[in-house]
């Protein structure tokens, strides 16, 4: 009797969240296939991050523009961090971490598939003079999930970006 409790529980949880819509994200669909990354730098973390959510999404890398469907230039990338608060006595209370992409996508022929733009993220995290290490840690982990972010953002823009008519 109870495990058929269990059963009807789980049978009736399904069919609710079938008859909502629910439905997992799943990947992007790209309208190119192949995709040139120029960037300044491609040793950065951002950069390799980027690379490997285009491949999972299976979009093939091109070695050169000329051979890419699309070229994404990726103007520049900043990470940056500023005091957001200090205490009475001039401590650091917070920080304000920002990162900010610059980016831009075209073809072959010069068309615009994503007109230059910056996209930036923000993120507030206090700070303790007695939790270095730890805040240390935060700081790295907040940069990295900034990152996997962007890297995120850029795809779904990807994925909605065409030819731009002028």
């Amino acid at each position: 009797m109870r495990l058929s409790a269990k059963l009807f529980t789980l049978l009736l949880t399904s069919l609710l969240l079938s008859a909502c819509g629910f439905h997992l994200r799943g990947q992007a669909g790209m309208p190119f296939n192949t995709l040139y990354l120029d960037t300044p730098n491609p040793n950065t973390l951002f950069f390799t991050e980027l690379r490997h959510d285009l491949e999972a999404n299976k979009v093939k890398l091109a070695a050169t523009p000329e051979t890419a469907d699309v070229v994404l230039n990726i103007i520049f990338e900043i990470a940056d961090k500023q005091i957001l608060s200090l205490s009475s006595s001039g401590h650091v209370n917070g920080f304000r971490l920002s990162y900010r992409v610059s980016l831009r996508a075209y073809d072959a022929m010069q068309q615009e598939w994503i007109p230059a733009e910056e996209m930036a993220l923000r993120r507030d995290f206090s700070y303790d003079d007695t939790l270095v290490l730890a805040k240390e840690a935060e700081e790295t982990l907040l940069y990295q999930s900034m990152r996997s972010e962007m890297a995120q953002q850029i795809m779904r823009r990807l994925s909605r970006a065409k030819p731009q008519t002028q």
